[in-house]
């Protein structure tokens, strides 16, 4: 199978390249996009060094799939060409995710979405992932009604970059120096904003209202109520959520428990003697959506409400692994002796 990462440089190309490697994902030829800015940079691939190349329109002929994390208005511009040169899609960004006919996947929960021949999926947002990763199996049991959620969003949500801030504002303010912001557009050390999206009429931002309709998508249920709030928090890496469910019947937090521990994907961390619960430093580098703090509404006395909370790391599964995933699960060309074809 040949194969193209387009957004190769960044935050999450990277981790889907490294993600590529450790599931012996099957790749006869690799080959690595990026910027102008970007291009020339060597990676690594199976112990073999990658170049990676300028984005151009010619350069995906023979390619069979291709997976985009280069932002909305690379995959709008590429995306489609890449399609009519006969490869899959498979993309991180925004452009496509409401688009009536492109599955919205995470192949924990929906995997029939991937109906075959679709030649373009989209990956959902990482908040979006985590959350269901922790809602979609107790929906099935009690049908979800209504959710309330409060991310804490690390600052790898907003890329390598972000990231780097980040590091070097820490170090500015312990060392008593100014700490200027450039990339995010608060100061992301010692402190905390709201999600740096634009906010629309109804005083919600764009990542919030994502949240929303990508839920309801996912689960194909447009009844499901949604309300977020999402929070770039100074963490490096993994997003946490604060989630309020309400069900249609009663559930218990033993019984969500036991539900939550049967699925796949999710691990729960809720020992409440040891005062134990998910947290992101554990979270990061994991393919597991840690989830915990289960218990009961206290507000109402009907056992239709369920408390809990979430951590997943957003660059693996909140982004380069669901992507990966959900390439395996393709009828995609069949294996052949893998290899990286080296420059």
């Amino acid at each position: 199978m040949n194969v193209a990462i387009v957004g190769a440089t960044g935050a999450v190309g990277i981790e889907a390249l490294r993600i590529l490697e450790q599931r012996r994902f099957p790749i006869d030829e690799l080959r690595l996009f990026a910027s102008p800015r970007s291009a020339g940079t060597r990676l690594s691939f199976r112990g073999r060094g990658l170049d990676v190349a300028p984005l151009s329109p010619a350069c995906f002929d023979g390619i069979d799939l291709a997976f985009f994390a280069a932002g909305a208005a690379v995959s709008r511009d590429y995306g489609p060409l890449v399609i009519r040169a006969g490869a899959v899609v498979i993309d991180n960004s925004s452009a496509f995710r409401m688009a009536p006919d492109v599955p919205l996947v995470v192949p924990e929960i929906n995997p029939d979405a991937l109906r075959r021949g679709a030649p373009l999926i989209a990956n959902p947002n990482c908040s979006t992932i985590i959350l269901l990763m922790a809602v979609a199996p107790l929906h099935r049991v009690a049908r979800v009604r209504r959710v309330v959620v409060s991310t804490y969003q690390a600052v790898s949500g907003a890329g390598r970059q972000a990231m780097r801030e980040l590091e070097d504002q820490s170090r500015a303010a312990l060392d008593g120096r100014p700490v200027e912001p450039r990339v995010l557009p608060h100061v992301c050390a010692f402190n905390l904003f709201s999600h740096n999206s634009d906010i629309g009429a109804d005083g919600a931002n764009v990542e919030e209202r994502k949240m929303a309709e990508e839920t309801r998508k996912i689960l194909a249920d447009d009844g499901i109520g949604v309300a977020a709030t999402c929070i770039r928090v100074p963490v490096m890496r993994a997003h946490s959520e604060s989630i309020l469910l309400e069900f249609e019947r009663p559930l218990s937090p033993e019984q969500a428990r036991e539900i939550l521990s049967a699925a796949p994907g999710v691990r729960v961390v809720d020992d409440r003697a040891a005062n134990r619960f998910p947290m992101p430093i554990e979270a990061a580098g994991g393919d597991e959506v840690l989830v915990g703090r289960l218990r009961s509404d206290p507000s109402r006395g009907d056992g239709r409400g369920l408390l809990l909370f979430a951590c997943g790391d957003q660059l693996r599964k909140g982004a380069a692994l669901n992507a990966v995933q959900v390439a395996e699960h393709l009828p995609l060309p069949g294996p052949r002796i893998s290899k990286a074809v080296a420059q």
